[in-house]
């Protein structure tokens, strides 16, 4: 019996991403929900007495880990499905830059802190440009380097058109 299908006997594939625009759009509603995580530990962590120096940088780095690591693990199943890869090199990747963000996300913060009038608005601006610089770093390290897609190789497509 020949088969008519040419998808036939395949095997179900690693879900492939939802291309450039799906994944800013999945990524910016991800990004958005922990953000408000990030920003509510913030605030939390503020208003239970971490408002000075250095306990405000404290409670910067505690939102960020927590926020960032919600993003990370939501983004890696909705988001960047397609470039999933398991092992130390994503680890590995996961770790490198979330240190380098991490890093940055505080130093922002602190800079933001250091350079803006006192105003009531003063630490909740410092979060936010803090917050954006981290998120772009984030989405371009993401998809080009932490969940990379396999590139399709000559002799892949060409195993694969022989097969049907």
């Amino acid at each position: 019996m020949v088969a008519t299908d040419p998808k036939a006997g395949a095997t179900a594939a690693e879900p492939s991403s939802p291309g450039l625009l799906g994944q800013l759009i999945r990524f910016g509603l991800i990004g958005g929900f922990c953000a408000l995580v990030d920003f509510g530990v913030y605030q939390g962590l503020r208003a239970l007495g971490m408002d000075a120096t250095p306990w405000v940088d404290i409670a910067r780095a505690i939102s960020f880990i927590v926020g960032t690591t919600t993003a990370f693990f939501l983004n890696r199943k909705f988001t960047f499905a397609g470039g999933r890869q398991e092992g130390a090199r994503q680890i590995g990747s996961f770790v490198a830059l979330y240190a380098v963000t991490f890093l940055v996300a505080v130093g922002v913060n602190r800079t933001m802190l250091h350079v803006l009038p006192d105003s009531a608005w003063k630490a909740t601006f410092g979060w936010v440009v803090s917050q954006a610089t981290a998120t772009v770093i984030n989405f371009v390290m993401l998809k080009w380097v932490v969940f990379r897609e396999p590139r399709a190789t000559v002799s892949t497509v060409v195993s694969s058109t022989e097969e049907n």
